[in-house]
């Protein structure tokens, strides 16, 4: 019988960690496979995608900061991220270094023809952009630019995985003490222990059977990037609560933004490229 009584269907109630899980899992599988394809077939393509993830996210960034009043120099932003891991990936660490400095002296340049007033915010806004996302970019260049670059690439992102799916799990059953509620209120110390157990696993795992390595160097490694991607996640926690937004955008279904995804990816990128090159060395 039909329903005449003017009701509607309750709305999707969001799971416990404040997500819609299946669309949240269906946007990172199709993440997951585009990066996989990439890195199979081709493994530069990977960079093209990746460079157009971080474009995607500058955009997300600089409209929320707009929002709230903060005038990012925008093209020297884009062009330093765009020209950095090119360079990077053809040249190696100098020319990331150069590019990056040659950035900074772009956006304090670009930033004097719109006079004074704000001047000091929107270039600090701007060169921290080119520390958040232009030189993390790079480092993701210089660990595909190795001989086993992609599979570096992927135990890197996979550990950031791992350090999301070991949190979110833990944290939804167990999560009863918060590490920073004032930042992020759903971060807890339960969800931190799941992170540190299933990264250290994925590190101890991918060190022996992929790099033919040390295991102690895979712990070490989870350890540290489960550090890093918790950093990451209140670091953009903390920019958000700061400029007054809930996402950054709704770019992908069930987490909001593109940078909402990239939170922990890219301050794990320089903890995964360092570490990558004193475990196993770089060329």
């Amino acid at each position: 019988m039909t329903d005449t009584s003017g009701a509607q269907d309750p709305a999707p109630t969001p799971s416990r960690a404040g997500r819609n899980l299946p669309a949240a899992i269906a946007s990172g599988v199709v993440l997951a496979l585009l990066v996989v394809v990439s890195l199979v077939w081709v493994p530069w393509l990977f960079g093209i995608l990746t460079a157009a993830a971080l474009c995607l996210a500058i955009y997300e960034l600089t409209t929320a900061f707009a929002g709230a009043g903060i005038r990012v120099a925008r093209t020297p932003v884009y062009a330093t991220t765009l020209i950095g891991m090119a360079a990077a990936y053809v040249w190696g660490t100098e020319a990331l270094l150069v590019t990056v400095g040659a950035g900074v002296v772009a956006v304090l340049i670009w930033r004097i023809r719109r006079g004074t007033d704000g001047y000091l915010r929107d270039a600090s806004a701007s060169v921290f952009l080119l520390g958040y996302i232009s030189l993390m970019g790079g480092f993701a260049m210089l660990m595909l630019a190795e001989p086993d670059g992609p599979w570096r690439i992927v135990v890197f992102i996979l550990l950031t995985i791992g350090n999301d799916i070991g949190g979110y799990a833990t944290g939804v059953l167990f999560g009863r003490h918060p590490i920073a509620p004032q930042v992020s209120p759903k971060k807890s110390w339960e969800g931190f222990a799941g992170s540190l157990v299933v990264q250290c696993l994925i590190g101890v795992a991918a060190f022996i059977w992929v790099f033919d390595a040390p295991w102690w160097q895979g712990l070490i490694m989870g350890a540290v990037l489960t550090v890093t991607a918790t950093a990451g996640d209140f670091v953009e926690s903390a920019i958000k609560r700061d400029i007054g937004v809930k996402d950054m955008g709704s770019f992908l279904p069930g987490h909001g933004g593109m940078m909402d995804r990239l939170d922990s990816l890219v301050i794990n990128a320089f903890a995964a490229w360092a570490l990558f090159a004193l475990f196993l060395g770089q060329g």
